[in-house]
């Protein structure tokens, strides 16, 4: 089994809890990821992706321009740890129906996980 530390994405994009879904939506495209961590003073503290902000703001009106990341974000961050398997990756986001989940080393956030990087390693084992 593939460890998670081969699939994850150690780039930690990431965007202030101040800061506006639309900021947050642009960075997205800047480092073209899916969703970034959320920061308030030093501290991860939770994560926003680009379904958060459709299902969330968009889709029942609220301006993305001026609503704050922190009001739409998913908190506390769902983890799992580096040494878990692929397997174990994809049975918590299927529970916690999410798709992106934080990758710990040491308690430490270490990288990303998401749908599409199981979705990629599931067809290669074919």
């Amino acid at each position: 089994m593939m460890p998670l530390a081969v699939l994850m994405n150690r780039k930690l994009a990431s965007v202030g809890a101040d800061k506006s879904l639309k900021d947050a939506a642009v960075k997205m495209v800047e480092e073209q990821v899916g969703a970034l961590l959320v920061e308030r003073g030093g501290e991860f503290v939770g994560i926003l992706s680009e379904t958060d902000i459709v299902r969330r703001a968009v889709a029942v009106g609220i301006p993305v321009e001026t609503c704050p990341v922190e009001k739409v974000m998913s908190s506390p961050l769902i983890t799992i740890d580096i040494e878990q398997s692929v397997s174990q990756a994809n049975e918590t986001m299927s529970i916690s129906k999410i798709r992106h989940l934080v990758v710990t080393e040491r308690g430490e956030v270490a990288g990303i996980i998401s749908v599409r990087d199981l979705v990629l390693y599931f067809k290669n084992r074919l």
